[in-house]
């Protein structure tokens, strides 16, 4: 999955931000991308662009996460939702399964990266919340790219 790149939206006019810097990490978010820049319920949205103050729990420092996206929809009912959205293979999004006693390099990165992921997440739902939006994770499940 180490696709990357630059997406110059075709409705400038629907992304918030930056036009000539939005930039792709894997194909799933391209796909998300194209989806937002062309789906007419989503009448705004944004790449990376949403700052949230998280602790890490590595050096116990405060850091800055920057979500994949975000998005705003009217709804069927003509509402108005906001999300955060973050996009992750489904298996980080699940702890790291021990399957041995020997700590390899490989297992302590998977606890530091969960464990990084956990406080980024908390603190998305606690921003998310405070300001009546919604935070979602997606996998390539939901984005039904398996």
């Amino acid at each position: 999955m180490a696709y990357k790149g630059r997406y110059k939206p075709k409705n400038r006019s629907k992304y918030k931000g930056n036009t000539m810097n939005v930039i792709y990490r894997s194909s799933w978010e391209r796909n998300f991308m194209i989806y937002c820049d062309t789906t007419p319920n989503i009448i705004q949205w944004s790449s990376e662009e949403v700052k949230i103050p998280y602790k890490s729990p590595i050096d116990n420092k405060m850091h800055t996460y920057y979500p994949d996206f975000w998005i705003k929809i009217k709804k069927h009912d003509g509402q108005i939702q906001q999300t955060i959205i973050e996009i992750k293979p489904k298996k980080q999004t699940k702890p790291p399964k021990n399957v041995t006693t020997n700590k390899t390099k490989y297992y302590l990165q998977e606890v530091k990266s969960w464990g990084i992921n956990q406080a980024k997440w908390k603190a998305a739902e606690i921003y998310c919340k405070h300001k009546q939006w919604n935070f979602k994770i997606l996998t390539e499940y939901e984005l039904k790219t398996k």
